[in-house]
């Protein structure tokens, strides 16, 4: 029993920190016994090397092909032969050697290519292993120069900020439609936002599954969209809320955050028509600029529509509260702005895991903007005396969807 006491004196004798620290002391000691003792050994004695190599990029250049190589196994590995379509190849590795863990090498394939051909390149590893990868149109790869990033910008500017900015040019006349007309837009800009909502996340599954699996492509985006999601919510609760200023400025912040997310959707637009052209595939190039064109024209819709106001005698309050030629730019370049750095980042330096990070925190930011839209449409409904779902805002969602989805044709064709 003193044994107890005395025990109990002494742990709270101890300052918190080192309390803290004790527990984290006994895992490093386990750890580190575990690494000198090796106890799993005896079920890995018998069992062959797991290697795994991603290629991550192939860039083709005047003089041949250069490879983005991950070692995304466990093992370290080293490449020992190379073959261009079943013939061997003489290579150049940079850093030579194995490749440890989570390592990276540029490797580089001297080779005559002929325009627009197709190349089957393998990897062969010192222990017979074999890693493929493909050029399906050997066009050289851009270089970053003046005169690329300005093409490659414009292809951004075709496809994020000039349709978008179309969509916008309609605030004026959603102004003066009747009340119940309005609440059908926002019905449509909810449709357009679901719409995006499954896009995404088909982009997510798509993309994310062909990350190496260290990274964790799905599992990543997830957890991207929770935390964004959480953080918009966060924010959101910071907004006042009562005058009719206070509504403003609440209009205008949720019209922001539509922005934002899809401005974060037409990152990844861009990186697709980049990636397209970089690749030399310029017909599926011009196929998705001329999709895109038409799918994001409404999108500036969706943006403007929280701006409307929510009734007749707000409608008489708001006109000084209006927002100004300098706040729809700003949503036009936080909307559209985004596909001119995709289409760069496509062009130049396409990365699989930032394109599934970012598209992640597109998906919880999309699925916010759906929840506040739907309580903006809510409390219209409620202010003027009638019900949210109704057959004219059922028309204006499904209408939302079957643009987007008829306009996505263009995309997929």
């Amino acid at each position: 029993m003193d044994m107890d006491k005395s025990t109990s004196r002494l742990t709270w004798r101890m300052p918190s920190w080192l309390l803290s620290l004790f527990p984290l002391v006994l895992l490093g000691l386990l750890a580190w016994v575990f690494s000198l003792t090796n106890p799993l050994g005896l079920f890995t004695a018998n069992v062959p090397p797991i290697e795994q190599i991603s290629v991550e990029r192939v860039l083709v250049t005047q003089d041949g092909f250069d490879l983005q190589l991950l070692n995304s196994g466990p093992e370290p590995v080293k490449i020992s032969q190379v073959m261009v379509d079943d013939a061997y190849w003489q290579f150049t590795q940079d850093p030579p050697g194995s490749l440890p863990r989570l390592g990276r090498a540029t490797l580089s394939i001297p080779y005559q290519w002929v325009e627009n051909d197709l190349y089957n390149i393998r990897l062969i590893s010192s222990t017979g292993l074999t890693f493929d990868a493909q050029v399906p149109i050997a066009t050289q790869t851009p270089v970053p120069g003046g005169r690329e990033f300005l093409a490659y910008g414009l292809l951004g500017v075709y496809i994020g900020i000039i349709p978008v900015g179309i969509g916008l040019l309609w605030y004026p006349a959603m102004r003066r439609m009747d009340q119940r007309w309005l609440g059908a837009i926002l019905a449509l800009t909810v449709g357009l936002l679901v719409f995006l909502l499954v896009d995404t996340l088909l982009e997510v599954i798509e993309i994310g599954s062909t990350l190496p699996g260290v990274f964790q492509g799905v599992p990543l985006a997830l957890f991207a969209a929770l935390i964004s999601w959480l953080g918009i919510v966060a924010l959101s609760s910071l907004r006042k809320k009562g005058s009719s200023q206070a509504k403003a400025r609440s209009r205008f912040s949720l019209a922001f955050l539509i922005a934002a997310s899809i401005g974060l959707h037409n990152l990844g637009e861009g990186l697709s028509v980049g990636a397209a052209f970089s690749l030399g595939e310029a017909a599926l190039g011009t196929f998705l600029v001329v999709g895109f064109i038409l799918h994001n024209v409404t999108e500036g819709i969706g943006i403007a529509a929280p701006l409307l106001p929510a009734n007749t005698s707000e409608a008489d309050n708001t006109e000084r509260s209006t927002p100004g030629l300098g706040s729809f730019l700003l949503l036009l370049l936080v909307s559209g702005g985004p596909a001119i750095l995709g289409a760069w980042l496509g062009g130049f330096a396409y990365s699989p895991v930032l394109s599934t990070l970012f598209l992640g925190i597109g998906l919880g930011a999309i699925w916010q903007v759906i929840v506040e839209v739907v309580g903006l449409l809510r409390r219209s409904a409620a202010a003027a005396k009638s019900s949210w779902v109704n057959a004219l805002n059922l028309g204006g969602f499904t209408s939302g969807i079957a643009i987007m989805y008829l306009t996505a044709f263009l995309v997929k064709f």
